[in-house]
């Protein structure tokens, strides 16, 4: 037998909904066949098996929720065996086994390639396959995020022992190669002190007065990687005028200018921060770097995260290789992205990761505000409201339409002149966009 358990289908995943089953007992699957629809904090994802079989048992029912990474869900049965089988079949005895030699249903989506621009090598862009082979034809299990981290520092993971359900190869195995290894030992003190509100938050309201709504996984995982990140990231701040007037003067001739097919676009001015910092980022390359213990990693492609609000929280999809994409390529992925991100059909590889984020909160009418760093990225820009100022130029008192932006810093990896060198080129694009065209 075969026992098929929750996965993790993303590093901050702590527990899933099965949303929905796509087989029943008894039926017969192929490796690749797609067997569930699960939900986790970020988004509802395919569970893809990989392995040939007969649905012998379903262990939990369609909508339960809270289930555990790694908790048995289903068993198949193996050539040769029949339901007589699952007679002294135990979950709990199933969590404890030791690798069986071969894994179970690994994960999830359905395997989607993003697309790499001709300079990029594909490992820059994680894909969803979970299992591959080494040259001898043994395969090799390893999640998602441990694939992507092996890439970045050339790992070996035919060289790496596993010590995840079935040997699979999780982040932890790489020797502290990424601070999420320190962030997960961190956080558990951190989720069982939130666990549920002592007696003595109880009693300063009076009974009756409140009603106690659970925390939603989203709002679970927010709370324990952001406490994370301003409890283990040094972070300082740094703020800069930018002028608009030449910005929106030429967002709106080239608005003007978009073809009425299938190829339209409609430029906002976030479409020229986020060209404005990739840009940025590859000028001043020193600030383009995430903390790890083992050293820093020094990017290479400008992969923008780009903070959406959704029900019950946020999500950051990334603009991947955000430095050799156009404006109107870039405002189409960012509206194609926002679109299915609020309704949770982002595959991983869309929000995870990432090397720089922006949150703009300019259109609610915020003037200026300080973002949470989001691990594993050094920066974020928090981007305020366009609104016109009085300024004074030349001697005189003048009128100039101005937007202020922070920028939130690692110290560990970024310093002040390092930072201010950024938010100075950054504001250069701004303020003279015909630059990004170059």
């Amino acid at each position: 037998m075969i026992t098929i358990t929750m996965p993790a289908l993303s590093p901050t995943m702590e527990e899933g909904k099965l949303a929905k089953w796509l087989v029943k007992e008894g039926d017969k699957i192929a490796a690749g066949d797609i067997i569930a629809e699960i939900e986790t904090d970020k988004a509802t994802m395919e569970y893809e098996s990989i392995d040939d079989g007969i649905v012998g048992r379903l262990l939990v029912s369609e909508g339960q929720e809270a289930i555990k990474i790694n908790a048995p869900i289903a068993v198949l049965l193996e050539e040769g065996e029949d339901r007589a089988a699952l007679a002294n079949f135990s979950s709990a005895a199933a969590v404890s086994a030791p690798a069986a030699s071969a894994p179970a249903a690994m994960v999830a989506a359905k395997p989607m390639t993003a697309p790499a621009s001709a300079s990029a090598p594909q490992a820059a862009i994680p894909q969803q396959a979970s299992v591959h082979g080494t040259k001898s034809g043994a395969r090799i299990i390893a999640s998602p995020l441990a694939r992507r981290l092996a890439a970045q520092m050339g790992l070996d993971l035919s060289r790496i022992k596993g010590s995840g359900p079935h040997g699979r190869i999780i982040k932890s195995d790489l020797d502290g190669a990424q601070p999420l290894a320190v962030i997960a030992a961190a956080a558990a003190p951190v989720a069982a002190a939130t666990a549920k509100p002592a007696a003595s938050e109880l009693a300063l309201f009076a009974e009756g007065s409140f009603d106690l709504v659970p925390h939603t996984a989203m709002r679970k995982t927010i709370a324990r990687r952001l406490s994370l990140s301003k409890s283990t990231i040094p972070h300082f701040y740094l703020t800069i005028d930018c002028e608009l007037e030449a910005l929106l003067e030429m967002r709106e001739k080239l608005n003007a200018r978009a073809p009425r097919d299938d190829g339209a676009y409609k430029l906002s001015v976030n479409d020229f921060i986020i060209r404005a910092s990739a840009l940025a980022l590859k000028r001043v390359p020193q600030a383009h770097a995430s903390w790890t213990d083992a050293g820093l990693l020094q990017h290479k492609y400008a992969d923008i995260g780009v903070a959406v609000s959704i029900e019950g929280g946020l999500i950051t999809p990334i603009i991947r290789h955000a430095d050799v994409k156009g404006l109107a390529e870039i405002s189409n992925a960012m509206r194609d992205l926002a679109e299915r991100a609020r309704a949770r059909k982002l595959k991983p590889y869309e929000y995870e990761g990432g090397t720089f984020s922006i949150s703009n909160l300019g259109m609610f009418g915020i003037r200026e505000f300080s973002a949470v760093i989001n691990p594993p990225h050094s920066m974020i820009l928090a981007v305020g409201a366009g609104e016109q100022r009085p300024v004074v130029r030349n001697g005189a008192l003048a009128i100039a339409t101005q937007m202020s932006c922070t920028l939130s810093c690692d110290h560990r990896v970024v310093d002040g002149v390092l930072g201010a060198q950024f938010l100075n080129v950054f504001k250069g694009f701004i303020e003279n966009p015909l630059t990004m065209l170059l």
